[in-house]
């Protein structure tokens, strides 16, 4: 009795016969699925049904009745739905016609116990998918995550009336996003997908927005046909890559979720992207190295391939700033790795900026992270060209090789592993160390950039009279650029000054000079011309007491009187039209110069 309960205990649970579907089928919308289940003797006197299998439940669809007469077929059709069973030859046979996509399912025959317990005979899972014309990508889009994709497509009369789809492509099936419902409502909004049918301007309208890195893949907008298939009408590869913004030294984590298609032994690889289409590889999952990899980079990345999630986990340690790019999570296939995720890695510097005098002392500190670089040495180098830098003093003695490499010549280094500083001073310094420095790890053979440090040594300006400044130039130093600029300057101003004054004091001599020769005319010409009006009117008893009155002054006076005027010993006198006196015909005169000395005095009278 116990044994037979336990035998009809599934029969009286179905959900505890859960079990893997027997046979997978896949088929296109408007098409039609053809199954035979067989069965055994032992349930050829059982009614047979077909029924969908919701939440391990049977949802019967089409019931039939025990064939008990020759030739013993009895057929039933619900919908799109037959059944037949021949007892003759022990089978169901099941049609299913114009499949559409929400067909897809589980499905089963079973022969029916009672009206609550079954035995299924056979579970079919059904994937109905909608065709898409297959059709080469016609543009490319790449965008930012987050940001919002907008798409127009024209479209021709022939699809004027038809409804209008936005579909993700996968292997030339269309994986319906939106859909115009009616022919009158030619708009439609679920989640993040508008479609939207513009009929004046015969084009469709598609936007996508709030963009994820897994929405990348191909899209499709359609029409679709008579026959249940999707016409496209323009198809584009859309790439999403994800920003990643770090500094250096950080470490970079990007989990990549791929497929079913791509999981299993397929190789996953971490590449950097050189051009659109070229990957160089980092690491793989084949763990294959070759000369075409990246050595930089693969030395401080790993990759692991979790098949159970299906995803790719890359690593990146010690970022540095020249590992900045755009780089795949990708499908290694000969020649050349598809993408399956795009991120793109922008590394930033750590900096500093120090400004000091020659033979003044600077001490410049660099924090790190005490758990992840506790341990690891610390050096100070300078950089040179093509960012090479040359190692000036490291903690790491056995490197160097010397047990005083703390310190060398004007450097000191020091390290704080519990608060996580490195303490580097340079002593004395010269207009020659100016530069960029690094504090750095020190590893195995390498250095990586914790912060990068700009150093500006200015030279001390020489002692002059215009200057306050009382320090002097070290013996063997260079003059640094900018001293001899400001010398330069100060001795241009300096000129400037001292020629304005040359040039104000001769134009004030050329004045002064021009005033005494002035003068000197003037005087000339008050000695050697006279007034008309004074000789003329001069009589005897006037000269004579004029010249008794300036005998004093004068040591003689000589007259002469000529009847008739000599042109070559006349001496002419200018004078004004009105004060012209006329004379005699027979009285000319001619004057006589007139000397005035001063006479001695005689002191005893």
């Amino acid at each position: 009795m116990g044994l037979r309960a336990l035998l009809l205990l599934p029969l009286c649970f179905p959900a505890l016969q859960a079990q893997a579907p027997d046979v997978e089928e896949r088929r296109p919308e408007g098409s039609t699925l053809y199954i035979q289940c067989p069965y055994t003797e032992q349930v050829d006197q059982w009614r047979k049904a077909w029924c969908r299998m919701t939440k391990g439940q049977c949802e019967i669809l089409v019931q039939l009745k025990i064939p008990n007469y020759y030739p013993y077929v009895t057929e039933d059709t619900k919908g799109k739905v037959t059944v037949k069973d021949s007892r003759t030859y022990r089978t169901l046979y099941v049609t299913l016609t114009n499949l559409q996509a929400e067909d897809s399912g589980t499905y089963a025959c079973v022969h029916l116990i009672n009206s609550s317990t079954y035995t299924p005979l056979k579970t079919i899972s059904l994937k109905v998918f909608r065709a898409l014309q297959a059709r080469a990508p016609d543009a490319e889009e790449t965008l930012l995550e987050g940001s919002t994709l907008q798409i127009q497509c024209p479209y021709t009369a022939v699809a004027a009336e038809k409804k209008k789809a936005w579909c993700r492509v996968r292997n030339d099936e269309c994986e319906l996003l939106r859909e115009t419902q009616t022919l009158y409502r030619n708009r439609s909004t679920k989640q993040k997908v508008t479609i939207q049918d513009f009929r004046r301007n015969t084009s469709v309208s598609i936007t996508m927005s709030n963009l994820q890195v897994e929405d990348s893949g191909t899209y499709s907008c359609a029409y679709r046909s008579d026959y249940s298939r999707y016409i496209p009408l323009k198809t584009i590869t859309l790439r999403v890559f994800k920003e990643l913004n770090k500094s250096e030294l950080d470490r970079l984590s990007v989990q990549c979720p791929y497929s079913e298609m791509e999981r299993g032994r397929v190789v996953k690889a971490w590449c950097r992207r050189e051009d659109r289409n070229e990957c160089k590889p980092v690491v793989r999952t084949d763990f294959l190295s070759s000369w075409r990899n990246i050595k930089d980079l693969e030395a401080r990345s790993t990759i692991q391939d979790d098949t159970q999630n299906k995803t790719i986990i890359i690593t990146v340690e010690k970022l540095q700033a020249q590992d900045t790019g755009m780089y795949w999570c990708a499908i290694y296939r000969y020649p050349a790795p598809t993408w399956i995720m795009e991120i793109s890695l922008s590394v930033s510097k750590r900096t500093q900026q120090h400004t000091a005098k020659e033979m003044d002392d600077v001490s410049v500190q660099c924090r790190y992270s005490t758990t992840d670089y506790g341990a690891v040495s610390k050096a100070w180098c300078k950089e040179g060209e093509r960012e090479a830098c040359t190692l000036l003093v490291t903690t790491n003695l056995e490197r160097s090789g010397n047990p005083q490499a703390l310190q060398q010549d004007r450097v000191r280094i020091q390290d704080d592993t519990q608060q996580g500083i490195v303490t580097i001073t340079m002593e004395k310094l010269k207009a020659q160390d100016s530069g960029i420095y690094w504090c750095a790890l020190d590893e195995k053979g390498q250095l990586f950039r914790m912060e990068e440090v700009s150093l500006n040594i200015s030279e001390a300006l020489p002692e002059t009279t215009l200057s306050n400044s009382s320090q002097s130039v070290p013996p063997g130093s260079t003059p640094a650029p900018s001293s001899n600029v400001n010398t330069f300057i100060l001795l241009s101003v300096v000129l400037s000054i001292l020629f304005i004054l040359a040039l104000i004091s001769l134009i004030t001599l050329c004045i002064r000079w021009r005033k005494q020769l002035k003068r000197r005319g003037n005087r000339q010409e008050e000695d050697t011309y006279c007034k008309p009006q004074d000789t003329t009117q001069l009589n005897g008893s006037e000269r004579r007491e004029s010249l008794k009155d300036d005998s004093k002054d004068l040591k003689y006076a000589t007259l002469v009187f000529k009847p008739q005027p000599s042109p070559e010993n006349s001496l002419y006198c200018n004078v004004e039209p009105s004060q012209a006196h006329r004379k005699s015909s027979d009285e000319y005169v001619e004057y006589a110069a007139i000397a005035l000395k001063q006479l001695p005095t005689n002191d005893k009278g």
